[in-house]
């Protein structure tokens, strides 16, 4: 299997960090986040990843340069911003028709990727994307998934104000099976936002996988200071 990470961002959320630092490589008790998630991938067997980048680029290649992975590692420069389904979109064939791994590198996640890919392997048949979910305190900063009984979710919010839907939130981590892959090249070539423009036309397409684990968004300074 084959990743894609979103590592693009100016990350102006968490300024002053990002002024001279992209926000991949902001570090977590020591340790760059888009190193976390390249050692983490190799634990799950994942040969190749692809990278997009843009804000600040050259110190994302140097950090590759000078780190050795179990990986084969592709960046992907982007000179203006795509979006999140843009770059996903764009960069399809890179699965090359297989099942694929999605996900921003902006999140501290201690659970395993081998549990979700596992996971994935029983979803429902209907079910074309298998999502990571937390539990989140605060609604208005997520997705917000409504789902079944079977974990299938049947309805999308972004970013409610209120806590009406409840809270279970969107990781942002996702396992694309071969069936959404060819999907997306038909129905989805001009989408430019994956939660606004692709994850609300899937209702009762996507299943998911729960995490009881630490998970935050390393978005702003309030999130970061949390486990830096």
């Amino acid at each position: 299997m084959k990743a894609i990470i979103l590592a693009a961002g100016y990350g102006r959320r968490l300024l002053p960090l990002t002024k001279s630092t992209p926000k991949c490589l902001v570090k977590i008790k020591g340790v760059p986040l888009l190193k976390i998630w390249l050692k983490e991938l190799e634990k799950s067997k994942i040969k190749s990843v692809l990278i997009n980048t843009h804000y600040l680029n050259k110190k994302i290649e140097n950090f590759v340069k000078r780190n050795k992975f179990n990986l084969n590692i592709y960046l992907k420069h982007e000179k203006k911003l795509l979006g999140t389904a843009g770059t996903l979109i764009k960069n399809l064939d890179f699965f090359d028709k297989e099942e694929g791994l999605f996900l921003h590198s902006d999140n501290y996640c201690k659970e395993p990727i081998t549990n979700l890919l596992n996971e994935h392997k029983n979803r429902p048949a209907n079910a074309i994307i298998t999502a990571m979910t937390f539990s989140t305190k605060d609604v208005s900063s997520c997705g917000i998934f409504k789902i079944n009984k079977k974990k299938v979710v049947e309805k999308f919010y972004e970013k409610p104000k209120k806590d009406i839907y409840g809270n279970i939130a969107n990781a942002a981590i996702y396992v694309l099976s071969k069936k959404f892959i060819m999907l997306a090249k038909r129905k989805f070539k001009n989408a430019n936002n994956f939660s606004e423009d692709v994850i609300p036309k899937l209702n009762k397409k996507i299943y998911c996988y729960h995490t009881k684990k630490t998970f935050l968004d390393i978005g702003t300074l309030e999130s970061y200071k949390k486990v830096k």
